[in-house]
């Protein structure tokens, strides 16, 4: 008597089983660029799913056609904590250093905010190498070293939020930065789960546009909750310690998304570090667990992993069991050498990588410091088209909404623009011809001061011809941001010479990244400040631009790499074992 007549519910189980199992190891890179299960058609089986790939590579890539959304979701969502909190945190920062001691002047305070600033970013430079390090270790991991980046940056903003000194807020600021390596584990993770190369022009980019969503909304937060006891003083003006403590309500805020990363990365996201990721760890075993618990209208028999009999079938059919989990082999027989990871291009990619850092970090920290600086009052010298000084005088809430246009005028390009501009130029030729809108934006930002206001001076700067203005030069910026970050992502990534360094090499980026961050603010504050003081508010700016024409320059000694340069003894064995 046959076993049964129907080959469907054995094909059905099987797919299921097979199913669960690959989302348990959804990090295996060789299966993450091959197939995407969820896509595999239901009446053909695995080999019906494989033709279906094969003829979707002449398909165009499209934002639902990336692979693995579930994991990128996790990812992208626990990264737009951290720019949220950063730029809440910069529409305040003049007020709140002027809190601390309101006898000192415009020029020192913006020298203070360009010293918070490197702050943080020279507590990363020191210890952003360390993280990658760790992050590619079997005692460590992707996963460790982004939950500690988050719970530091928490602990971090709390302190800041409470502080009543210069120094007491400078070293939160400093804790913040040396525990946070995240942004370039993150994008080791990106290319770890997504290894297609159609697909990186895309998933590259949703880091920067992570970061764009956090411009538009954390200065909102920033600008709104800032001293809520003077700035709605009918709602919390009794509250005592909203006085004492004024910028508290907005790190507490943040503190709380930082939270719900941290839950999200714990429960949500797998390990990609090919060596430990057989390892289910402890968050997705419970997730895994409540999940079987509250799927409805399933017996346990379909949540167990061992075959049952099919029903009308004799009991005494021996059924195997499935496989258990096993240690997976390295991909990567040996690793690279630390010493020999600066090839040239390598060395030339971090140059390039470094010098729009600078730049970029500068600005970001400078533009925040500008906008609510006090307008120049009508008495000042002003001798154009160099001698003129002065800021907007925006409050925390019309800053917020500053910083909120430029983030909206950056997703709609990622969204719309970008893509479509990318694929047909490719990642260094439009990284190149963007890089250049910098340089030109870098010019303009000073003359915004200049713009004629419906309100006299000295008071702030308003009216449709100042927002209008304000737009066209965030828009100029925004359009070389937009292209200039995700690409230099990608080139980092693929100069890495070999696949098993690959979370060093994002490391190193990091790490010099955030020295060129850590100088920048710092000098460009000073500068800022002497600018001001001498009459000349644009001369940090245009120095600014000189920097992003050299960046311009660099960036031709750049090439695209294929992320394996060089080859170690034992990687043609893995190659012609994954081509075959």
């Amino acid at each position: 008597m046959p076993l049964t007549t129907d080959p469907k519910p054995f094909e059905q189980e099987a797919r299921d089983d097979f199913h669960g199992e690959a989302e348990r190891e959804s990090s295996d890179g060789d299966r993450l660029a091959a197939i995407d299960l969820d896509e595999v058609e239901t009446g053909g089986g695995i080999a019906a799913g494989n033709s279906r790939v094969v003829s979707e590579k002449d398909e165009p890539v499209t934002w639902m056609s990336l692979p693995h959304k579930r994991q990128l979701i996790v990812l992208t969502l626990s990264r737009l904590s951290e720019p949220l909190v950063q730029t809440s945190l910069q529409a305040y920062m003049f007020y709140q250093l002027k809190s601390f001691d309101e006898s000192l002047s415009d020029s020192m305070i913006a020298s203070q905010a360009g010293m918070m600033a490197a702050a943080f970013t020279g507590a990363q430079f020191t210890t952003a190498m360390m993280w990658g390090r760790i992050s590619d270790s079997d005692r460590g991991g992707r996963k460790m070293v982004i939950l500690i980046g988050l719970s530091g940056t928490a602990i971090s903003v709390l302190g800041f939020g409470f502080s009543k000194s210069f120094l007491q807020a400078m070293f939160f600021r400093t804790i913040g930065g040396a525990l946070n390596g995240n942004v370039g584990v993150m994008r080791t993770m990106i290319s770890e789960i997504v290894r297609e190369k159609r697909y990186q022009s895309r998933a590259f980019l949703l880091l920067p546009m992570t970061f764009n969503v956090g411009v538009i909304i954390g200065p909102i937060i920033g600008g709104l909750l800032a001293d809520p006891a003077g700035s709605y003083p009918k709602l919390f003006g009794s509250i005592a310690w909203l006085k004492k403590y004024p910028y508290a309500a907005p790190n507490i805020v943040s503190a709380f998304f930082l939270l719900c990363a941290v839950l999200g990365i714990f429960f949500g996201l797998e390990e990609t570090l090919e060596s430990i990721r057989h390892k289910e760890d402890l968050g997705m075993k419970i997730t895994r667990k409540v999940s079987q618990l509250f799927r409805s209208g399933r017996s346990s028999s379909e949540f167990s992993h061992e075959y049952s009999a099919v029903p009308g079938t004799p009991t005494d059919v021996e059924l195997s069991p499935p496989k258990s989990r096993q240690k997976a082999t390295p991909r990567w027989q040996q690793k690279l050498p630390f010493r020999r990871i600066f090839t040239y291009n390598v060395i030339c990619t971090l140059v390039a990588h470094s010098l729009m850092a600078t730049h970029l970090g500068t600005f970001n920290n400078l533009w925040y410091v500008f906008l609510s600086t006090p307008v120049a009052p009508p008495s000042t010298p002003r001798k154009l088209p160099f001698i003129f000084t002065g800021g907007l005088g925006m409050p925390p809430r019309d800053v917020g909404f500053a910083m909120a246009v430029l983030g909206v005028i950056g997703i709609l390009m990622q969204l719309f623009i970008y893509p479509v501009i990318n694929a047909r130029l490719g990642t260094v030729k439009s990284w190149r011809i963007f890089l250049a809108a910098f340089p030109l934006a870098y010019i303009l930002v000073p003359f915004l001061s200049i713009v004629p206001s419906r309100s006299p001076a000295p008071a702030e700067k308003d009216g449709i011809l100042v927002w209008i203005s304000l737009c066209v030069v965030l828009f100029i910026q925004v359009t070389g941001r937009t292209f200039a970050l995700p690409a230099t992502t990608i080139l980092v990534n693929n100069a890495s010479p070999h696949p098993s360094v690959l979370g060093t090499m994002h490391g190193i980026a990091q790490s010099m990244s955030s020295a060129a961050r850590t100088l920048g603010p710092a000098l460009g504050g000073k500068l800022y400040g002497v600018g001001l003081k001498g009459g000349v508010v644009g001369a940090v700016f245009w120095g600014l631009s000189g920097v992003a024409v050299v960046n311009c320059i660099a960036s031709h000694f750049v090439k695209e790499g294929d992320g394996h340069e060089i080859i170690l003894e034992g990687d043609d064995e893995v190659e012609d074992g994954r081509a075959g």
